[in-house]
């Protein structure tokens, strides 16, 4: 029987808020970055066709910002962060170079990394289990932002 600590529930109360956070970063950055491809006269899917790698480098970076925002807003420090951040362009590279090897096509690409970025994210998370096990709001890191 799984044994619901406090700790382990702060540990998947994380983790569901990074996934919540990779979703809401692909539709609050995700419908802004496509009003600006329009803008100059290009889309999401003219940007898949014609350089998927950057489609691919850009969807890990629209679901990044709002993960890293929100574990420094709840006080996890930098490191903690960098490596939430890995966990997210670590598979991309993956799929990019497996893509680039023919091995995917860009449809599949997009797929295996959304799936391979789930268990990434709890790799980083159980590497330091403890930084996701405590209540962060409460304190902060010395690496934390400082005021002058």
């Amino acid at each position: 029987m799984l044994n619901i600590t406090p700790q382990n529930r702060r540990f998947i109360r994380h983790y569901l808020e990074m996934v919540i956070a990779m979703f809401a970063g692909m539709i609050v950055l995700g419908i802004p970055g496509e009003a600006a491809l329009r803008a100059v006269g290009y889309s999401t899917s003219e940007l898949q066709a014609d350089a998927p790698a950057v489609a691919l480098l850009a969807m890990a970076t629209i679901m990044t910002i709002p993960m890293v925002a929100w574990m420094r807003r709840m006080g996890h420090g930098w490191r903690p962060c960098n490596e939430m951040a890995a966990s997210m362009y670590v598979p991309t590279f993956a799929v990019i170079a497996m893509m680039g090897a023919g091995a995917l096509d860009f449809m599949g690409a997009m797929g295996l990394e959304h799936v391979l970025m789930l268990p990434a994210m709890l790799v980083a998370m159980l590497a330091r289990r403890e930084e996701y096990s405590c209540d962060h709001r409460h304190h902060q890191h010395g690496d934390a932002l400082t005021t002058a």
